[in-house]
């Protein structure tokens, strides 16, 4: 069990009784299976919320709290709630059976059992929640350029703006728009566009080094970052790095007319827990500020709130930009 990579499964066993432990110990450590063992049900659940395991296997007849008890709390943990569970149990009557699977396990075996069919059955269903993992995960993944989708930020823009609320440190957002991808696309055509995109995104997905930062495609070539307690000013350095970084790739444009290459423009916006501001309002903010370095001239960053503009700049602006 040593030298587990990250993509080896995880299996916790909490059973009381250290020979049943050591049985399992002993038959799975060739096998590419982290187990990790705990005697008493409060550690193992302490555990299962820690360690996030794969797959759980769960006796039934313990001092201090049963395995039912155990089961149930793990289901009633969000935490936990999506974790497998087999009870492994001497207790083999069929209202015994039943009253597990009611309870949320997935399988129930019964001492004394069969390595060869226990590990079996353990792979089984360790192959089924890889699978839902990965139907979880791709539901939350943008499937042209890999990055976060427009869903995944909605719900995590959601809790960061009421942790955000709680904590009263900072939280802001940048909006992202490709300039003159449209006159790309109708230029180099949608397989080029499509590789374009996804090289936009694999850049700024490198350009962002905090682990919380969240880069997800918003729409189109729209792209969206949110920076949990990043402040105003942090946020207009982070956008000016990620304008930069675009520009440096010089990919060619030769349909752009502010530059010749690729380049985006961008918006921050800023909440600042004094100012209580709305959920919406830092999205519509950093979203005018965008279209205001869009009617500038493109490729750069507004972090300021958008100064309005005389009917003629605007017009002559409009102009530019859309004729």
């Amino acid at each position: 069990m040593n030298n587990v990579d990250k993509y080896t499964p995880t299996i916790l066993a909490i059973d009381d009784m250290p020979v049943n432990l050591d049985i399992l110990v002993e038959h799975y450590q060739h096998d590419q299976v982290n187990l990790t063992v705990a005697l008493c049900p409060l550690d193992g659940l302490k555990l299962a919320e820690t360690l996030k395991p794969d797959l759980i296997l769960l006796d039934i007849m313990m001092p201090v709290m049963d395995g039912y008890e155990v089961c149930s709390r793990l289901k009633s943990n969000p935490k936990t709630r999506h974790i497998p569970v087999i009870f492994v149990t001497a207790m083999s009557e069929s209202s015994d059976e039943q009253k597990g699977l009611a309870l949320g396990a997935v399988d129930y075996i019964s001492k004394p059992f069969v390595m060869p069919i226990l590990k079996a059955r353990v792979r089984n269903h360790l192959e089924l929640k890889r699978k839902t993992d990965l139907l979880a995960e791709m539901a939350f993944i943008d499937g042209l350029t890999g990055v976060a989708n427009r869903r995944h930020f909605d719900q995590l823009f959601a809790r960061e703006y009421k942790r955000h609320c709680r904590s009263g440190q900072p939280l802001s957002v940048i909006m992202i728009d490709v300039d003159y991808f449209k006159h790309y696309n109708d230029h180099y055509g949608h397989v080029m566009g499509d590789a374009c995109l996804r090289i936009i995104a694999n850049t700024l997905q490198k350009s962002l080094k905090r682990p919380a930062d969240l880069l997800a495609r918003y729409g189109g070539e729209e792209f969206v970052v949110l920076l949990p307690e990043t402040d105003p000013k942090s946020a207009l350095k982070i956008a000016q790095m990620l304008c930069r970084s675009i520009d440096d790739l010089q990919l060619p444009h030769q349909k752009s007319t502010c530059a010749a290459n690729v380049t985006i423009s961008l918006g921050c916006a800023s909440s600042m827990h004094e100012h209580n501001d709305q959920c919406e309002d830092i999205l519509s903010d950093a979203d005018s500020n965008l279209y205001m370095a869009k009617l500038q001239g493109r490729n750069r960053v507004i972090g300021e709130p958008a100064q309005p503009m005389d009917m003629v700049k605007y017009a002559e602006s409009s102009i530019r930009m859309f004729g």
